[in-house]
């Protein structure tokens, strides 16, 4: 999409006021090599455990059926919520196959996702959840507005894409036909700073 930006506007953020949101147009990085085994670590750590629990505390508070979780990190939720996986690492792929927990939803259609510090990173998440059924569950960070994302550790050209304040989030996911279910900051109380989770669950 860079290509259609003006000269001097092809790698910086941009942001609408407006929306609430922000877009990088950065070419999107490799989740090649290591990752898979660096999230299979911090899965591991009590942090991990937590995170886990209060993500599918989330989940089972409005869903009881099998959710398909996009970029599986270590794979620790699949494991605990007995999910489906969709990932790009091929290591990622490759445990989901051996486990029998791979589903592309970008092919087929999913109930409920789970988007757990991912969707910021989907160049074209619309698509994505053109085939999603009703709920949407996301963790990511949050912005009070351009500054503040422009100063955030979050803030991550290249490998975060999208970047929303709360209105701008709630407001895409509308469009995509999603109404706000829930919020919390859990994620934050844990220690992860900015970082917000929702259950969206489509409306019509």
């Amino acid at each position: 999409m860079t290509h259609a930006l003006p000269p001097g506007l092809t790698d910086c953020l941009l942001w609408s006021d407006e929306l609430g949101m922000g877009y990088h147009p950065r070419q999107p990085m490799e989740y090649s090599g290591p990752y898979f085994e660096k999230y299979r670590v911090m899965d591991a750590t009590p942090m991990g455990a937590a995170l886990t629990q209060a993500r599918l505390d989330l989940v089972r508070r409005h869903f009881a059926g099998q959710v398909v979780d996009i970029g599986i990190g270590g794979g620790r939720f699949v494991t605990e919520a007995d999910a489906m996986g969709f990932d790009v690492n091929a290591e990622a792929v490759a445990w989901l196959k051996a486990q029998e927990r791979y589903y592309d939803p970008y092919q087929h259609h999913a109930e409920a996702i789970t988007c757990w510090d991912s969707l910021e990173h989907i160049p074209e998440p619309e698509k994505l959840l053109d085939h999603v059924g009703e709920w949407l569950f996301v963790s990511m960070p949050i912005y009070k507005d351009q500054l503040d994302c422009l100063h955030s550790k979050h803030y991550k050209p290249g490998e975060h894409i999208w970047y929303h304040t709360l209105h701008g989030l709630i407001g895409w996911c509308e469009r995509q036909g999603f109404t706000l279910a829930e919020m919390n900051q859990v994620e934050s109380d844990l220690g992860r700073e900015g970082i917000y989770s929702f259950a969206f669950r489509r409306h019509g």
